[in-house]
């Protein structure tokens, strides 16, 4: 056997050895994939995306305007301290304040509601364990 043929067959062989890891790998990706708990994430990051928008809207086109009314006419979003800055190089530095409240209110809301579908959860769960408690 030539030094051509030797090579050959070892390219071959290491060829074969790495279809055989690429179709394992692929098999155990599909089977990954496939499984329902991948596919309610997905569902659930794409529904959590949208329901994000709307709170968003919420908080800054009904709930905080009502809140600046109520403090005076303050607008949270132009809340800002301003730092001169004493080097004299570059902008000054803006610490805002004002969207940290707006942030912090829209993570109280979302909060709420997530807290609002668990404890739902919970008592239809609970009403079926009684359920089937009481026919067992």
């Amino acid at each position: 056997m030539s030094k051509t043929e030797k090579v050959a067959g070892k390219t071959k062989e290491t060829l074969g050895k790495a279809r055989e890891k690429s179709s394992g790998f692929r098999k155990e990706f599909i089977e990954f994939i496939n499984r329902g708990s991948v596919v309610d994430l997905a569902v659930g990051v794409a529904v959590g995306g949208a329901f994000t928008a709307i709170v968003n809207s919420l908080v800054n086109d009904i709930i905080m305007p009502i809140v600046g009314l109520i403090a005076g006419g303050v607008d949270f979003t132009n809340l800002a301290i301003r730092i001169p800055n004493f080097f004299g190089t570059g902008d000054e530095a803006v610490i805002a304040y004002g969207n940290f409240i707006q942030n912090v209110i829209q993570f109280l809301i979302i909060a709420w509601v997530i807290f609002m579908i668990v404890k739902a959860m919970n008592r239809i769960n609970r009403k079926r364990d009684e359920k089937k408690a009481t026919k067992a």
